[in-house]
């Protein structure tokens, strides 16, 4: 049975996407609703040191993001919000395995077929690494 849901969010369109569509299957089956923003401090680290002022940048924009994804659920529906920094994969299949969630369902950046061997991409890790099935909206 599912019941935790576990939706990473990035305030792209494809992350709008992936909430949209855990809220109509959380509607439709009683799960929770877990959102989970992570600022990537891979790309942010300069010298392997991050200001407090950037630090404090990225957890703004990530609390803007998560409000943004809280505020589109409709009363009913159980929900939490969690801001974590590091490596998106890693932090999002930690926070998967240390939750029992369910379902993961997130957004696709579309990167294409040649772009997404140079560059990687994080629901492409998911997929591969996910203990639980994963969801990725186009």
């Amino acid at each position: 049975m599912l019941r935790k849901f576990l939706i990473p969010v990035d305030g792209s369109e494809g992350s709008d996407k992936a909430v949209a569509e855990a809220i109509d299957m959380a509607e439709a089956c009683g799960a929770k609703l877990y959102f989970l923003y992570v600022a990537n401090i891979n790309q942010l680290a300069i010298n392997a040191c991050l200001s407090d002022a950037i630090l404090e940048a990225v957890t703004k924009a990530g609390n803007v993001i998560l409000d943004r994804a809280m505020e589109m659920v409709p009363s009913g529906i159980e929900k939490e919000a969690f801001s974590e920094t590091g490596s998106p994969a890693v932090v999002i299949l930690d926070f998967a395995t240390g939750n029992s969630i369910d379902l993961i369902i997130m957004g696709s950046r579309g990167l294409g077929v040649v772009k997404g061997v140079l560059l990687g991409s994080v629901s492409q890790y998911i997929v591969e690494q996910s203990k639980c099935p994963v969801l990725v909206v186009k």
